[in-house]
């Protein structure tokens, strides 16, 4: 069995995966203050609950660099194994990091992009709504082109409930139309469909600066909330990340 895990800013996700895929999953808190034998505890609970066998291997993408030595600390703990880490010089990602930096781009988006361009065999663009909303591009030859970073829908929430005197903190969700009735539904429509505006203007773009026309698939704890107000975003995979580390432990096993 392989522990894949998934440190986001704000969410952690695990999954642990046997032949057949991912066979139960965890989404917790990031909390940056825990200590290695909290995170232990944790994630020993979570594989007993589940009744998960024996850990034979495990690998981590991170994007939270004070978590890295904590997780490594607890999976050791845990399971016995020292996981692997995405963007650890010794672990091959299958795919060329063609950018000016390539130990700036994030890890999940790595992961994102091996699985992504896995799956379609072509250029594809990765929307990835966490913390941040990025938005990636992989070449037909499965090359990582750069990408998009733009600020987080709930982020975004926040900071007019928090920057303003009078507006409330809301849900996101899908608004009964454009122009709001009242103040949460006008806060909603305009987050709503705010981002699916940046989205599909981003998107765009991108397909002509790119020359191409390539396959869209989205993912991150939003993608749910906020693809559906997309003309482009027809896949969701909740999982894409996951799925790109276990293809990436496979390629260094």
């Amino acid at each position: 069995m392989l522990l894949a895990i998934d440190i986001g800013n704000s969410n952690i996700v695990a999954g642990v995966c046997g032949p057949g895929g991912i066979q139960n999953h965890w989404r917790i808190n990031t909390g940056r203050e825990r200590t290695a034998d909290e995170y232990g505890l944790t994630l020993r609970g979570l594989l007993e609950s589940a009744g998960a066998g024996k850990i034979d291997g495990a690998i981590v993408c991170s994007v939270v660099p004070a978590l890295n030595e904590v997780f490594r600390e607890a999976v050791e703990g845990c399971c016995g194994v020292r996981p692997l880490f995405v963007g650890d010089n010794d672990v091959k990602v299958g795919i060329k990091i063609a950018v000016d930096n390539p130990s700036e781009v994030g890890a999940d988006r790595i992961a994102n992009a091996v699985e992504a361009h896995g799956r379609f065999k072509s250029s594809v663009i990765v929307v990835d709504f966490g913390t941040a909303t990025t938005f990636d591009y992989v070449t037909g030859e499965g090359e990582y082109a750069g990408g998009v970073i733009a600020p987080g829908i709930g982020i975004s929430a926040e900071a007019l409930f928090l920057k303003t005197s009078m507006l409330p903190r809301v849900d996101i969700a899908r608004p009964r139309g454009i122009i709001g009735k009242n103040t949460v539904e006008a806060m909603r429509s305009g987050l709503f469909w705010g981002f699916s505006g940046l989205v599909d203007g981003v998107i765009e773009r991108m397909m002509a600066e790119a020359g191409t026309s390539p396959a869209i698939i989205a993912t991150g704890g939003f993608a749910g909330a906020v693809s559906g107000g997309s003309r482009h975003i027809k896949e969701i995979d909740e999982f894409l990340t996951i799925k790109g580390l276990i293809k990436i432990y496979e390629g260094n096993s």
